[in-house]
C-alpha cells in the first residue's frame, strides 16, 4: 500500500510539473511577446528554454514510467479505455510540444539577432509565434482532459 501512495504522489507531482510548467511557460511567452521588445522576448525565451529542459523534460520521462508502475500495482490492465485514451493524448501532446520547444529555441535566436543589431522582430518571428501559440492548445486541452481521465476512469467502450 505504501508503494502505491509513493507512485501516487510521484505521478501527481509529475503532473503538476507538466501542467504548471507549460501554463507558466506560455504565459511568460505571451506577455514577452506582447511587449514587441526583442530584448524582453531573447530574455524571457532563455528563460523559457531552460525551465523546458531542467522541469518539463523530466516530468514528460516520469509521467509514463510512474504511470505504469501505478497501474500495475494497482492491478489496471493498460486495455482498459481511459489509459488507452490518456496514452493517446500524451503522445499527441508530445507532438505538439516536441516543435514548440524547437520553435522557442528559434524564437530566442531571432529575437537575440534582433536585439543585438537594434531592429526589430523580423517576419519569420511573427509566423512561427503564432506556429508555437496555435501548438499550445491542444496540448493544454490535452493535459486537462487526461486529468479528467485519471480522476473519472470512464468505461468509454
Amino acid at each position: 500500500m505504501a508503494t502505491i501512495l509513493v507512485l501516487k504522489l510521484v505521478h501527481l507531482i509529475g503532473a503538476a510539473v507538466l501542467f504548471g510548467t507549460g501554463l507558466g511557460i506560455a504565459f511568460f511567452m505571451y506577455m514577452a511577446h506582447r511587449t514587441g521588445d526583442p530584448a524582453t522576448i531573447a530574455a524571457t525565451a532563455r528563460t523559457v528554454v531552460i525551465a523546458d529542459a531542467m522541469f518539463t523534460l523530466n516530468a514528460v520521462i516520469a509521467q509514463p514510467v510512474s504511470g505504469a508502475a501505478l497501474a500495475l500495482s494497482i492491478g489496471y490492465s493498460f486495455w482498459e479505455p481511459w489509459i488507452i485514451l490518456s496514452i493517446v493524448l500524451y503522445v499527441v501532446i508530445g507532438l505538439c510540444w516536441m516543435p514548440v520547444v524547437a520553435i522557442q529555441l528559434r524564437l530566442r535566436e531571432l529575437a537575440a539577432a534582433a536585439a543585438r543589431a537594434g531592429t526589430p522582430l523580423p517576419p519569420d518571428y511573427d509566423r512561427l509565434f503564432r506556429i508555437w501559440f496555435a501548438l499550445g492548445w491542444p496540448a493544454f486541452l490535452g493535459v486537462v482532459i487526461i486529468f479528467a481521465l485519471m480522476i473519472f476512469r470512464p468505461q468509454l467502450w
